[in-house]
């Protein structure tokens, strides 16, 4: 006992500090606190530095765009996947709250978008069908009502004898025409291919949404960078949500009036018409231009008077300018907008970048940009100076 009495009383005595120290260790802790301490300075970078800081931030842009071209083949269907998953995140909720299990609400709304797809398709068969096989004569007729019209503009240098022989004729323009043809249906197959990876990608985005959403949020440490987390993923479900909620419904609304426009109109394949007038306005300014060019061309070919046939085109115009103008900030009120110079901007790039469905995907992707920073960089209200 007394040995171990001992033994405590040394071991308190090493805990409260009486552990003996030499005197080299004294003397080396002295003379270091003594040195004196060299001034903090900041290291100044000059031109040369900043000028290779912007080059290697340029290298990797290059290399990221480099990379999102190249990758498109996967890129555009996980891509479309993620945007149509979060403006389906809002519906997916709602079903999780009446008790619906997740893997059960991505196999509903996975087929429910998969049946809409196969039902449009379905209904575009015939007159895409007819088109196809009409190619010639609707050629020829093009001809025929544009001559008159392209003869009276002498710069072009285009008479009748034009299209009749060298690379401009009708027989190659048909044989073109063939060639394209061709080019659809080889290409057929990548788009089968990511046809299968959007619908993959869907129901697994829809399946593992919460657990994503969990995954992003702990990935920060901070209690506040969660909190931003948080409220950007909420912001841009919600933003998705609602602006493509609405956006559908009024132009369905549009697509079936430019269906009934085509019809008094005279155009044939009303539903064609109306469904490329539905497609088009999820595409701002380019879709209606494209759009309206297309049916005043065709109101030209089909009717013999340029003033009948430029009045389908016309009603189109004024009526999506009613619904784009009045209509639509109506009910998406001031919430959604966005610069209409960044807009474009970011059309023609993802046009440039994914052709297409990039031009689609533009409008989403600004939309989630534009949230993200709104949550990130809010800006410090003023608040009113209430009287004394």
């Amino acid at each position: 006992m007394g040995i171990a009495n001992g033994i405590r009383k040394q071991a308190s005595k090493m805990t409260v500090g009486t552990t003996p120290v030499s005197a080299w260790a004294e003397k080396l802790t002295q003379d270091t606190e003594e040195m004196p301490q060299a001034p903090m300075r900041r290291l100044e970078k000059d031109g040369l530095d900043v000028s290779m800081a912007w080059a290697v931030i340029g290298i990797f842009g290059v290399l990221a765009l480099s990379a999102i071209y190249m990758m498109s083949l996967i890129l555009i269907p996980v891509t479309l996947a993620v945007v149509v998953g979060m403006i389906l995140g809002l519906l997916a909720e709602k079903l999780s709250k009446l008790g619906v299990p997740r893997i059960t609400n991505a196999v509903i709304l996975s087929t429910a978008v998969a049946l809409v797809i196969a039902l449009l398709a379905n209904s575009l068969a015939g007159p895409v069908t007819r088109l196809v096989n009409e190619g010639p004569a609707f050629v020829e007729k093009t001809f025929n009502r544009l001559m008159p019209y392209l003869e009276r503009i002498k710069w072009l240098h285009i008479t009748p004898e034009t299209f009749q022989t060298g690379p401009m004729s009708s027989e190659k323009l048909l044989e073109n025409t063939g060639n394209v043809v061709h080019l659809v249906s080889t290409n057929l197959t990548p788009a089968l291919v990511q046809a299968l990876i959007f619908f993959a990608a869907l129901l697994l985005f829809l399946a593992g949404r919460v657990t994503l959403r969990k995954s992003i949020i702990m990935v920060f440490r901070s209690r506040s960078q969660r909190l931003a987390a948080i409220r950007v993923i909420n912001g841009v479900e919600q933003v998705l949500g609602f602006y493509f909620a609405t956006a559908s419904l009024i132009y369905v609304c549009l697509g079936l009036v430019m269906m009934v426009i085509a019809y008094v109109g005279g155009l044939s394949a009303p539903v064609l018409w109306g469904f490329f007038a539905f497609l088009s306005s999820f595409i701002p300014y380019l879709g209606i231009t494209m759009m309206t060019l297309a049916v005043a061309i065709a109101g030209i070919i089909t009717h013999d008077g340029i003033v009948v046939g430029l009045m389908p085109a016309a009603a189109f115009f004024i009526v999506h300018l009613v619904m784009e103008n009045l209509i639509f900030p109506a009910v998406m009120g001031k919430r959604l907008e966005i610069n209409p110079f960044v807009v474009f901007l970011a059309i023609l790039f993802w046009t440039w970048m994914w052709g297409a469905v990039g031009a689609m995907l533009a409008l989403p992707l600004s939309l989630i940009v534009m949230t993200i920073v709104d949550e990130l960089f809010i800006e410090e209200r003023l608040q009113p100076q209430l009287p004394k």
